[in-house]
Order: C-alpha cells, then structure tokens, then sequence
C-alpha cells in the first residue's frame, strides 16, 4: 500500500510521531494509501526550514522566482494523466472532470503567477511643490497556506502559486481526506529544482496540523479555503495574533432564472451549475429561483435532464456524476434530503444512494437531487448542504428574487439569466454576493478578485489582490 511522506526542506520525510492515517477510495470505499498523522513538531520542523530559505528566496530576482514557477506549471501539465487519475482516486469526481478542470487550472495557477509577478508594479504619488511618496511591496516571510477536498490541487495551488511568486516561503497543508495531488506536486518541486525549504507540505488532520499552522508566531499571514465554522476557529486563533488573513469559506448561491433568458443556454449551464463535481463547489448554485411564468416549462426540463445523468464509476468517460468524497459527508447530504421532507419539501427526482455493481458497489454515490415546495427560510435553503442537492423556488417579481437570493448568511457567489441589460445591471449591483455571473457559470480569468461577503468570507484572492496578500506595503516619502 502506498504510503505518502511529508515534503519538507526539499526532502521526503516521514511524520515525527510514525504514526499514519488511512485514505480511502470514494469511489470503492477502500483504503488505499495511508497518509503521515503529523502534529505540531512536524509543523516546527517546516517552518524551521522556511525561515532558512526565505532569507535568499525573499531576494532572488523575480524572473528566477518565475523561471522556478513556470517550470512547476510545465511538469503538471507533462503529467496531467497521472494526476488527474491520482484527482480521481482521491476525491471520487469523474475523471474526466479532473483532467479538464482540476489538473489544467492547477497548472494555470503556476503559470499565471509566474509571469504576473514580473508585472507586479508600486504606486508613486507626487505631492506638487513638496516632494513624492512611492510605496514598496515585499515578501512577508512564512504563509500558512490550507486547502479543501474539493479541489485539491487547483485550490492548493491558487495559494502556493501567488504566494511563492511574491517571495515568501510556503507551510501547506492540504486536506487530510485528499492529500494525493498535493504528494506528487511536492515530487513536481524536487524534479523542478525548486529550492529546499521554499515549500513545506505537513499532511495531517485539522486540529493537530491547521491548528499548529495557524497559531505558529512565525507564520504571519493565513490562507485558508474551506467550512465557515472552521474559518471561524482559525479566525478567533489568527485575529488576537494581528497575523493577515485571507478566507474563503462556505456557500448558498442563488440561480436566478428570468422569463427572457436564452432558455436552452440556460438549461444547459444550469444543470452543470447545480450538479459539477457531485455538487461538491462552492460556486454551484444550490437555490435555483425561477420566474413564475416559466417555472413548471423549467422544473419539467430540468428534471428531466437531471434524470438522465449518469452516475457511475469515476473512471468511465460517460459518469456526469462520481463518487461523493466521503462516507461521512454522503451520510451528511442525506441527512439534509430527510430534513427538507420534514420541511415539506417534495422530492421531484433523486433523493437516494446509489448502489453500482463491480468494483464501485461499496462506494459512497448519490442522485442527483432536485426539491420544491420549500420556504426560502428553511434550513434545507439556508444552510450549506455541499453535495448533489438543489431547490426550486418560483418568484413573482425583480424585488421578491432579490429579496429571495440576499436572505442567506452567505455571499459567495450567484448567477443570473435574463436579456436585459438594465436588469442585469440593477441585479448584479443589488445582490449580495463577491460574485456575480449574468448568462454564464465558473467564467474564469485569473486577473479577477475572488471571495465572497458575509459569512463567505474576507479577502480577495486572484490577480493583484492575491500578490497584494501575500506582500506587505510601505510608504516612502521624500521632500523636495
């Protein structure tokens, strides 16, 4: 069986407890590779090595750093078979989907950064007759850089990519239950030649390893993606230590359907919207509101759509859906369809697990599940169910989906369908969310500032605001 080793200083090392966690196979519900139980030593050892390199990575010309960089970025697109497959084992989602999305992003992370940085410009402010101010931007020294399951690696590199470009050394922690990606992107850094210390990656569970990363005193700045309720805790650990941070948390993104939309557009990206990688994004749109006048043409279109995904072995081309990332997380995702039942919700199609035949008949799958007849106040409609679940909820007016969509504690992000342009405007300014997509879904250009409001999150990340960050200004005045 596998045994997957912590990268730190430049080297493969084993945890300092021996100790090691199973992995499992969503899709078989076996274990197949163990991962280090790591703690708060290993921790130490990883920032030990940080500090050592940040003092010579901190001023190596920016176009070395990018050369190292865009070399990373090569090698995961040389490899993107294998790391697509290891995606798919890991995390459960069809493999075609980590070959398209996951793996491709991860290496766009690396080579969008990489010459970003060589572009990456400080304002000047000439105050006339008196003098000029200009501002520097430098590395802050060790960023505390953790990651969901969801995915994996092109997560785990929208951090580590900015971060190494502006010149600080990285601690990572990926998530224990998809630690297989961020392995062999530490194999990518040693065939790279990136140089020892300038990434550390400590595998190991939240509250031994995250815990240790986000209260160390020598690591200054957090990045964290992941469940509101830990933001929170790393927020109350990082807060009182004034350390910067950057959160990206949990979601319940409305889909807001309008009668002059491009239906068939729609309908198409809609289902892709609610159902990509088993539900399990954070930008899916879980709460799809529909204007009164075409919500039964919708409901009965896209139900019918919706049964015809297939779920089904993540290594077949034909699965829509794979496998969902963990027993407990499935057992989760049917909890909440029980609660939308008991909240009067009707299930219009899905709602069960699905037993596969062969290899895949102990894995953990759900139907893809679509539910009516709940009030917009209702758990089912405010809480985060991350899987394969979304709700239909017909509106009256422009006034009443607005009110629909901004009634959550989350902001993350929200899609919106209509050919008016004044309303898209007026839309678009109105809800509450760091992201607004008007007739199109998971539109991605890097240069842009990602993360939501509310109980989504601080912070941006994308573009500048990721190097802005992962730096620390200063302003220069000088008098004439």
């Amino acid at each position: 069986m596998l045994k997957i080793s912590n990268y730190i200083n430049g080297s493969f090392a084993e945890p300092v407890s021996k100790q090691y966690l199973d992995n499992y196979n969503p899709a078989t519900g076996t274990i197949y590779s163990l991962i280090p139980d790591s703690d708060e030593r290993d921790v130490q050892v990883a920032v030990d090595a940080a500090k050592n390199a940040f003092s010579s990575w901190s001023v190596l010309p920016k176009e070395e750093r990018s050369n190292h960089l865009l070399k990373i970025a090569q090698l995961i697109e040389e490899k993107i078979d294998v790391l697509a497959e290891a995606e798919s084992i890991d995390n459960g989602k069809p493999l075609w989907l980590a070959k398209k999305m996951d793996i491709t992003r991860a290496a766009s992370n690396f080579q969008f950064f990489g010459t970003a940085i060589l572009h990456f410009a400080s304002e000047s402010h000439s105050m006339e007759n008196v003098g000029i101010n200009y501002t520097l931007r430098s590395p802050i020294g060790i960023a505390g850089c953790i990651s969901p399951w969801n995915l994996p690696l092109y997560l785990f590199s929208w951090k580590i990519a900015p971060a190494l470009a502006a010149g600080n050394c990285v601690v990572a922690k990926s998530s224990e239950i998809t630690p297989m990606t961020a392995y062999l992107l530490s194999e990518i850094c040693v065939e790279a030649g990136l140089p020892k210390g300038v990434l550390n990656i400590v595998h190991g569970l939240g509250n031994k390893v995250g815990n240790a990363i986000t209260s160390h005193p020598d690591i200054p700045l957090i990045s964290f993606t992941g469940g509101t309720q830990t933001g929170k805790t790393i927020a109350a650990t990082a807060a009182p230590m004034f350390k910067k941070l950057s959160l990206e948390l949990g979601g319940k993104n409305p889909n807001i359907i309008f009668a002059d939309c491009d239906f068939n557009a729609m309908l198409e990206t809609t289902v892709r919207s609610s159902f990509t990688n088993q539900g399990q994004i954070c930008l899916c749109g879980s709460r799809i509101f529909i204007e009164k006048s075409i919500y039964d043409k919708f409901k009965n279109a896209f139900v019918e759509r919706v049964k015809k995904l297939k779920v089904g072995n993540p290594k077949d081309d034909t699965s829509n859906l794979g496998a969902i990332v963990s027993q407990q997380h499935m057992k989760k995702i049917l909890s909440y369809i029980e609660l939308a039942k008991q909240e009067g919700g009707k299930i219009l199609c899905g709602g069960n697990q699905v037993i596969l035949k062969g290899e895949c008949e102990n894995g953990w799958f759900l139907e893809p599940t679509v539910i009516e007849g709940l009030s917009h106040t209702c758990r089912t409609n405010q809480e985060e169910i991350f899987g394969p679940v979304v709700t239909l909820t017909p509106f009256a007016t422009e006034e009443e989906a607005l009110f629909f969509a901004n009634s959550t504690p989350y902001g993350l992000s929200s899609t919106l369908w209509t050919q008016d342009i004044s309303r898209a405007h007026r839309m678009a300014d109105k809800i509450k969310s760091g992201i607004v997509w008007i007739n199109c879904w998971l539109v991605r250009d890097l240069r842009t500032p990602f993360g939501g409001v509310k109980n989504s999150g601080v912070g941006r990340e994308g573009g500048w605001e990721a190097l802005k960050f992962f730096t620390e200004i200063k302003n220069v005045c000088i008098k004439y």
